[in-house]
């Protein structure tokens, strides 16, 4: 994709989502992310209702009738999204490939982020640690996000899911939200994820194409091992052979959200031959009503 077809790929993407994002997720994100914490208000008068705990006993020994102290929510949040850029991710059987459905989500996410004043940043990775941009503030950080994905599509390497992980936990110090945005064609990364998800807000969202399931008849097809990485060669003419991929990639999938089940980290299904905006909101309207019930 050279500079011109991507930049406008990427104002593309910017009107569309952030129509969503006005019309679609307007409080939502707000509502259902919430900061690290309280920070101190004010001292003021007690009123009745107020809870006794919160009374200052030192300023209402000195006033001579009760203050309680007032707090606020730490609103700001760091919002990351870690994207999988290798080369399965440059697939797609449609109008839209995963990386572009990858970029239509970061930049939606983004923007609700940024309208809340909170920072976004990226890790792309494959094999390894492509780009890493830090959490920053801002429109600007938001079109810079979609633009280095888009221009990333699927590179030529393979996918380690783990060595992100790592990369993520070394430089982020502090609780974020974490995106995991990959196709999860990974194996061996359940230890790194059951550490990042007692560390950060993390929310896997496995990127598909129909075609990954249901592969059709084109003859003779060269696909690669997820696990291993060794180039198969799949006779699709054979119904028999079609029938077991379509097989082992479900069972694969059924133990992926398994795995996220397990963990507790929530996960959010994106495919490349459905919108995703109502999905978002259906996990968000989960993660409230799971907070209601915390409290």
């Amino acid at each position: 994709m050279d500079t011109r077809e991507l930049m406008k790929q990427v104002r593309t993407i910017r009107v569309v989502t952030g129509k969503l994002v006005e019309e679609r997720l307007s409080g939502e994100y707000h509502s259902v992310f919430k900061g690290q914490g309280i920070e101190f208000d004010e001292v003021r008068e007690y009123q009745p209702g107020d809870d006794i705990r919160t009374i200052d006993w030192n300023v209402t020994a000195r006033m001579g009738h009760p203050f309680v102290k007032r707090y606020c929510e730490e609103r700001e949040l760091t919002v990351i999204f870690l994207v999988d850029v290798s080369g399965s991710q440059g697939f797609g059987s449609g109008d839209r490939g995963k990386a572009e459905v990858a970029a239509e989500f970061t930049c939606l996410i983004a923007l609700s982020a940024i309208r809340n004043q909170d920072k976004v940043g990226l890790i792309l990775f494959s094999d390894r640690v492509e780009k890493f941009l830090p959490p920053r503030k801002g429109r600007t950080a938001v079109m810079r996000l979609v633009r280095e994905v888009l221009a990333a599509g699927g590179t030529r390497r393979r996918t380690d899911i783990s060595a992100a992980l790592r990369f993520l936990n070394n430089v982020q110090k502090h609780k974020a939200v974490v995106f995991l945005v990959s196709d999860f064609l990974d194996g061996g990364f359940e230890r790194d994820l059951r550490v990042t998800a007692r560390k950060h807000d993390l929310i896997a969202c496995p990127v598909s194409d129909p075609r990954e399931i249901e592969i059709p008849d084109v003859g003779l097809l060269e696909v690669e091992d997820p696990e291993t990485g060794e180039l198969v060669v799949l006779d699709t003419a054979s119904a028999r052979v079609r029938t077991d991929f379509s097989r082992d990639m479900s069972a694969r999938q059924r133990e992926m959200r398994e795995m996220f089940r397990k963990l507790k980290v929530d996960f959010l299904d994106l495919r490349t031959d459905k919108p995703f905006v109502e999905d978002v909101r259906m996990l968000f309207h989960r993660r409230r009503a799971r907070a209601r019930r915390m409290t």
